[in-house]
């Protein structure tokens, strides 16, 4: 069996979330620093490779009409440099980001200080989304 692994890939952070074995529940990971799309795909792909992954979910930043906007161009170019290596599905991630943050003030994690938490948070809410839809089929 192989994980599915999520990207929140923003401008500046990639969140990251993997699934488990059995596709049902989404845990964080880590977010890496896009500093560079070739260091963050070699560190994607080491995630990946440790983990069995061969499916990897990356949020798409719909507008609220429906259309892809800058975006989500961004993140269909980034998810193009995976396609070689891997599966790669798109999932709609509206409102994903205020999900994650609801959730970690529910927790009481103060994220004020350290966006990353938040797209980590929100890859893993884009993560159950895409396997809670998955298991219903």
């Amino acid at each position: 069996m192989n994980k599915i692994m999520c990207l929140d890939v923003g401008t500046k952070r990639i969140g990251i979330a993997l699934s488990d074995y059995l596709h049902i529940i989404a845990s964080p990971v880590k977010f890496i620093l896009r500093t560079s799309d070739k260091d963050a795909i070699k560190e994607i792909k080491a995630i990946a490779q440790e983990n069995r992954v061969e499916t990897i979910i990356i949020g798409l930043p719909y507008n609220m009409d429906g259309t892809v906007g800058f975006q989500g161009e961004n993140c269909i170019k980034f998810g193009d440099l995976l396609k070689n290596d891997f599966d790669v599905i798109y999932q709609d991630e509206r409102l994903s980001s205020e999900t994650a943050e609801e959730n970690l003030r529910r927790r009481k994690i103060d994220f004020k200080k350290n966006k990353g938490l938040v797209d980590v948070e929100s890859a893993c809410v884009i993560l159950q989304d895409y396997l809670d839809e998955k298991g219903a089929k």
